[in-house]
């Protein structure tokens, strides 16, 4: 192929895309050497190829169907007296299920519903849809603002879309950080001291919507304090919890206390005047004080945690760990690196020993390189991380990708020769038609896959997927007009 023809291939739009992705690839994984002089790159790796730990944590609640001739709002609201626990209803326009935020055995509750005129119809042990979200994001915040950065939540639920598990995913952290980080999160409180030692319920965590630094008040002595946001309802609830234990006309004998996992982490008095404020009018913005000095400042750094992430709606129990040692790690990373690049070769030969001529063995592999630059690449770009599944899907569009390179080149040359160019783009139209249903067979099979709650399987339907969708879309296009190119000569 002369500099001409070479001019001309790389022009044509479907060469020119693949060309283009290859170098923005390159620039999102970005190799290079850091400042200690060790070669790096952008990819985000899992637990499987650096050091870790992952935690399985169960949600103690229950989602209970349920009939009732009561009225629905004096039923719920007796039940969680009677319960001392958050009961809520999951649809209030069809008002079939509830959610009970404390675990209980069916054998428990059932006594307990007849008692308020009740009968349980179903019971799974877990949350709803939207419970589970919440979960989710707390702890996502919780670890973010301690700069955890590597980590994947996941939610697991059953047949009955009910959330049961909790999975959390922490590279970079050992077994015993994990559990300090995530295995004591409890749920958040605020109360009201009453008479003595006794307190009063005000609100939990999820009345919180936003979480201030910890900041100096220069104006009462410059001690240190936490700024945080009620809701609306929150606030309205903080105003008559506050007039009803008479907290706004003598604050110092009623304490504001919060609460993480039956723990006091916050227990002062209100300041005078803006006790005196919610006599009249409900506030949302407030500042938990925590003292001057280095003390000060520490119990701050801590409280501001509580009040960002300690307000899981319900408590949840360790039922599995693991880890991965840092030596482990870094042997499944080469042995992968390893494993990849055997791959390769090895079709590489196979395709030689096929076809025994290089001018066509050599543009399969390149574009089969390429194909996983741009995975790779994409993979960089939207930091997700790197495991042994997604290193299998990897590994699996190679196989898949040189299928469809041979189904393209064997009809192509269907009797030994090459055709005219009409014949050839009508061959070439009909492989290209046998590769998008031998795909669309393999996305409609991943996507369940990706979509269940199994997470260590869910990189290696996501990767497949994808390659099979860059292979459709981008490369077998590509490698269609430069194998032309090729069997011309």
């Amino acid at each position: 192929m002369n500099l001409k023809e070479l001019k001309d291939l790389v022009k044509d739009w479907r060469v020119a895309i693949l060309l283009i992705l290859v170098v923005l690839s390159v620039v999102a994984i970005y190799p290079h050497f850091d400042d200690k002089g060790n070669f790096t790159t952008n990819l985000q790796y899992g637990l499987d190829l650096q050091n870790g730990a992952w935690l399985q944590m169960e949600l103690q609640a229950e989602v209970v169907g349920f009939t009732t001739d009561q009225p629905i709002d004096q039923f719920v609201s007796n039940l969680s007296k009677k319960m001392d626990t958050e009961v809520h209803v999951i649809d209030p326009t069809n008002p079939t299920h509830l959610e009970i935020r404390k675990y209980y055995s069916k054998a428990d509750l059932e006594p307990i519903f007849a008692s308020e005129g009740g009968k349980i119809v179903s019971y799974h042990q877990g949350v709803s849809k939207e419970t589970a979200e919440l979960v989710k994001k707390i702890l996502e915040n919780k670890l973010n603002s301690l700069g955890t950065k590597d980590t994947k939540i996941n939610i697991l639920t059953d047949m009955s879309n009910t959330a049961q598990y909790v999975r959390v995913e922490m590279a970079g952290v050992d077994m015993n950080q994990a559990k300090s980080l995530v295995g004591k999160q409890g749920k958040f409180e605020i109360r009201i001291q009453t008479i003595g030692n006794e307190t009063g319920h005000v609100l939990y965590g999820d009345a919180i919507t936003s979480v201030g630094n910890p900041e100096k008040d220069i104006q009462r002595g410059g001690g240190w304090g936490v700024p945080f946001t009620l809701s609306e309802e929150g606030a309205i609830a903080l105003q008559q919890a506050a007039i009803k234990y008479g907290l706004t006309t003598n604050p110092e004998a009623h304490n504001l206390i919060m609460i993480l996992d039956n723990k006091t982490v916050f227990d002062a008095p209100m300041v005078a005047d803006a006790a005196g404020k919610l006599q009249t009018n409900p506030n949302r913005q407030w500042s938990a004080s925590t003292g001057s000095g280095a003390n000060g400042e520490n119990a701050a750094q801590t409280l501001n945690i509580h009040l960002r992430a300690g307000a899981l709606p319900v408590e949840t129990k360790i039922v599995g760990s693991g880890s991965v040692p840092a030596e482990q790690g870094a042997k499944n990373k080469m042995v992968s690196v390893i494993a990849g690049i055997l791959a390769l070769i090895t079709v590489g030969f196979v395709i030689y020993f096929r076809y025994r001529e290089p001018s066509i063995v050599l543009p399969m592999v390149l574009i089969n390189a390429s194909e996983i630059l741009i995975l790779l690449g994409f993979i960089s770009a939207i930091r997700f991380q790197i495991d042994l599944p997604t290193i299998a899907g990897l590994i699996a569009v190679l196989g898949t990708g040189i299928d469809q390179m041979v189904v393209i080149t064997d009809e192509i040359l269907h009797e030994g020769r090459v055709p005219s160019p009409t014949l050839y783009l009508k061959r070439l139209s009909r492989a290209l038609m046998i590769i998008v249903i031998a795909a669309a067979t393999v996305v409609i099979a991943m996507v369940p896959l990706m979509l269940m709650p199994l997470t260590t399987l869910q990189g290696f339907a996501l990767i497949t997927i994808l390659g099979v969708l860059v292979g459709v879309i981008i490369t077998r296009p590509a490698y269609g007009k430069i194998i032309m190119q090729i069997l011309s000569k």
